[in-house]
C-alpha cells in the first residue's frame, strides 16, 4: 500500500476533476502488476496495472489507494476489471468519498465472491485524497493558506520590502507545491507590491503551472504585471490568469486586461471585497481541487474569517524585523475574543534549511 501510495503521489495535481490513485498487484509475495492514474480520461491505476499483470492476477491481491469505481465516467468501471481479471482480494486505503458512488465499488466485488478490505494506510491515503474529497463533498477546493513571515510573524518590513524571506530550500519547497495545485491566488495589494509571476519553476523546466487567480474588486490590476504576461499552459485547469472582480468593476479596464489574455468575471462583493465562497466555487465548477492560497494579510484574513481555510502552511525565517508599521501575517479588524478564532488540529513542523515549515489543518 505504501509503493501504491507513493505511485498515486506521482500524479499529484494531474488528475483533476478525478482523484491521484495508485495500484499495485501482489501474487505469492511478489510485484507483479503496478499502475497510476495519470490524467482524467486516461486508464485508471487499477487497469494499468492489471494489465500489466495480465494472466497473473488470477488470484493475485489488488492494493489501490481508493475504493475501485463501479460507475461509467471518462471509463468504464474498474469493478467489472478486476472481476474479469480473476483477483482474489482486493486492500484499498480509503473508500470513495463522493456521495453519489460511495461503497459501490467495495460492495460490487464482494457480490464477485472477492474478499474485500479496506482502512490501510488509512491516515496516509486520506491525506492524499483531501482536495479530491473537498471538491466532491463541498463543491469547492482544498484551500492551503501559505505565507512566509519572520519569526516576529512580520511578512514585510515598514517599508514594504519582503523578498527573500526565506532561504533557497523553502524555495525550492514552494515550487514543488505549486506543481502539486491546479491553481494559485493572491490579491491585488500582492501583485502590486511584489509583481509575482506565481509560476512553477524547478529544476530543468520540471513542473506545471497553476492557474493564476488574483481577487480585483475595483479591477485596478496593470495588464503588464508579469501575472497577466505569464504563460498560458498550464495544468488540468490552465496555467493562463484569471481575475474576480466586483461587478461594478470599469468596463474599459476590464477590456484592456482581457485584450491582454486574461480572463475577467464579476463575482458578488463579500466583506472587504469579493466573496471568497463565491470565488471557491466558481473554481470548483471548473474542477480545481486543490488552491494555494499566497495572501495577502488581508485576502488571509477574509478566507479565514469565512471557515474557507482548510491549511496553514506557513514558513518563518530566522528574522526579527519588529516595528508598528509593519505588515503581519493576517489583516483584518482582528477577533474581539481568544476562543473565536481558527483552531488549528496536530501541527508539523519540518525544517527546510535555515527556515521552519508550520503545517497544520484548520478545524472546521
Amino acid at each position: 500500500m505504501a509503493q501504491a501510495l507513493g505511485l498515486a503521489r506521482r500524479a499529484e495535481g494531474r488528475t483533476a476533476p478525478n482523484p491521484p490513485v495508485g495500484a499495485v498487484v501482489v501474487r505469492r509475495g511478489r510485484v507483479v502488476g503496478l499502475g497510476f492514474h495519470a490524467a482524467a480520461g486516461r486508464p485508471h491505476a487499477e487497469v494499468i496495472a492489471l494489465d500489466q499483470a495480465g494472466l497473473k492476477a488470477r488470484g493475485a491481491d489488488l492494493y489501490v489507494t481508493l475504493e475501485p469505481c463501479n460507475h461509467t465516467g471518462r471509463t468504464p468501471p474498474c469493478t467489472e476489471k478486476i472481476i474479469a481479471a480473476g483477483v482474489g482480494r482486493v486492500i484499498f486505503s480509503q473508500p470513495d468519498p463522493n456521495p453519489g458512488v460511495a461503497g459501490g465499488g467495495g460492495e460490487r466485488l464482494r457480490r464477485a465472491g472477492i474478499q474485500v478490505e479496506s482502512g490501510l494506510l488509512a491516515e496516509r491515503g486520506a491525506e492524499l485524497l483531501r482536495p479530491f474529497s473537498k471538491l466532491v463533498t463541498a463543491s469547492r477546493p482544498f484551500v492551503s493558506l501559505k505565507m512566509a513571515a519572520s519569526l516576529d510573524g512580520r511578512i514585510a518590513t515598514a517599508a514594504g520590502q519582503s523578498q527573500w524571506l526565506t532561504g533557497p530550500k523553502a524555495k525550492r519547497w514552494l515550487h514543488r507545491l505549486r506543481d502539486r495545485c491546479e491553481a494559485i491566488m493572491v490579491g491585488r495589494g500582492t501583485v502590486t507590491i511584489d509583481d509575482p509571476a506565481l509560476t512553477t519553476r524547478l529544476e530543468r523546466g520540471r513542473g506545471q503551472n497553476p492557474l493564476r487567480v488574483i481577487l480585483d474588486s475595483s479591477l485596478s490590476l496593470d495588464p503588464g504585471a508579469r501575472v497577466v504576461t505569464g504563460p498560458r499552459e498550464g495544468g488540468p485547469a490552465g496555467g493562463g490568469c484569471l481575475v474576480f472582480c466586483s461587478p461594478q468593476a470599469p468596463g474599459q479596464q476590464r477590456r484592456a486586461l482581457e485584450a491582454a489574455g486574461t480572463e475577467v468575471m464579476a463575482l458578488p462583493g463579500g466583506e472587504g471585497g469579493i466573496d471568497p465562497l463565491a470565488a471557491l466555487r466558481e473554481l470548483g465548477r471548473r474542477g480545481v481541487m486543490h488552491l494555494l492560497l499566497e495572501g495577502g494579510p488581508e485576502v488571509a484574513a477574509s478566507f479565514l474569517r469565512a471557515g474557507l481555510v482548510d491549511e496553514i502552511l506557513f514558513l518563518l525565517a530566522p528574522r526579527l524585523i519588529g516595528g508598528r508599521a509593519a505588515p503581519g501575517l493576517i489583516g483584518g479588524a482582528g477577533l474581539p475574543k481568544l476562543d473565536s478564532g481558527a483552531k488549528l488540529g496536530r501541527m508539523r513542523l519540518r525544517r527546510l534549511g535555515p527556515d521552519l515549515l508550520v503545517q497544520a489543518l484548520v478545524e472546521p
